[in-house]
């Protein structure tokens, strides 16, 4: 539940989006309401003291996170308690809700408040879960090609969701929509990361189907990891291009936007892909070729140890070249957009006040 109580620090005493000025004017007009400590903006980058009093910093979320979820692991571990199960799962949400902290913590918007960013990870993730899940049904079958399938319609899914929660937005800046896409590819991530772990919570032995916390433990740990350089990546380089392809206020199809939209997908794709393209090349690479009469040359296997050892090389190598595309695409994008403009120096409200 780490994920509602989130929501309700960043949205305390906030109103919708199309009923409050921007966020940086709500800054600035509660600045001249109360003191507070003297902070600066410059280029769309805050600082933690401009944070409103009350609402935590990504530090403090991942850290608190982090011991809850030890916590339950532990104490589900040492009691055997099956309603406990949820809560471990459900703090699964930790590091793809850390990274939209982060944003929120180092980037500031006056077409994106706190709460249409948070609105994007739940609302948008779930759109986007639910779409995949049925576009996936309807149009996936098993195949060689069938995670280059997966892909293309996950990213398509959320492409769907980003232009569902970008609506009502005015005007359209390439940041913007990279922390937008971000935060919908993250809550798509965390839903997806929690359907993995119950499904890592489920061990098949013969008839019988046996409850395995490590099993869980792992999964959890192991996409936690690797969450910040997956959906997060891909959707908020989508949203960037997309973003930026705007003209007058309105979304468009250009070919920069599906030139960048196959691009996304294949990297999507190599990246489910990765562990069956590492043992085919492991297999390839220390097969041990043997010529036999009347048959011609073989490849015999190689030993498991090595067989093993071989594909594991591929398989990080391979997600750390799929990552590193992304990140310095995402890099150049970030670097080479139009900065907002400065703002003077004001100071943060060290109290929110209003109703509720």
């Amino acid at each position: 539940m780490n994920f509602f109580i989130l929501c309700a620090l960043c949205a305390v005493r906030r109103r919708t989006d199309d009923t409050r000025p921007p966020a940086s004017a709500w800054y600035q007009s509660s600045a001249k309401a109360s003191g507070g400590i003297r902070v600066s903006m410059t280029n769309g980058s805050i600082v933690a003291s401009q944070r409103p009093a009350g609402v935590p910093s990504w530090k403090q979320v991942f850290i608190t996170g982090l011991v809850l979820w030890f916590a339950s692991v532990l104490v589900t571990g040492l009691t055997s308690n099956l309603n406990m199960i949820p809560t471990v799962i459900l703090l699964g949400f930790l590091v793809p809700a850390t990274a939209v902290v982060w944003y929120l913590d180092h980037y500031q918007s006056a077409e994106l408040s706190p709460w249409r960013v948070l609105s994007a990870f739940l609302v948008g993730g779930v759109l986007g879960v639910l779409a995949a899940s049925i576009l996936e049904a309807w149009l996936l079958n098993d195949g060689l090609l069938v995670y280059l399938g997966v892909g293309f319609l996950e990213e398509f899914a959320k492409l769907l969701a980003l232009l569902i929660v970008a609506r009502g937005i005015a005007k359209h800046t390439v940041r913007d929509g990279i922390v937008l896409g971000a935060a919908v590819g993250f809550g798509f991530a965390a839903l997806e990361s929690s359907g993995y772990a119950f499904s890592a919570l489920l061990v098949r032995e013969g008839s019988a189907v046996r409850l395995s916390l490590g099993s869980l433990v792992f999964t959890e740990l192991l996409r936690g990891i690797l969450a910040p350089v997956g959906h997060g990546l891909w959707t908020g380089i989508l949203g960037g291009v997309v973003f930026g392809a705007s003209r007058n206020g309105h979304l468009r199809m250009t070919p920069g936007v599906i030139g960048t939209f196959i691009l996304v997908s294949l990297l999507h794709g190599l990246w489910d892909s990765m562990r069956g393209i590492a043992l085919f090349l492991a297999t390839l690479l220390t097969a041990t070729p043997v010529a036999m009469p009347g048959v011609g040359v073989v490849l015999l296997p190689p030993p498991p140890e090595r067989l093993v050892s071989t594909m594991t090389t591929f398989e990080i190598g391979g997600l750390v070249l799929v990552s590193l595309i992304g990140l310095v695409v995402l890099w150049r994008q970030w670097r080479t957009a139009p900065s907002a403009p400065a703002t003077s120096v004001f100071r943060a409200p060290a109290q929110v006040h209003g109703a509720t």
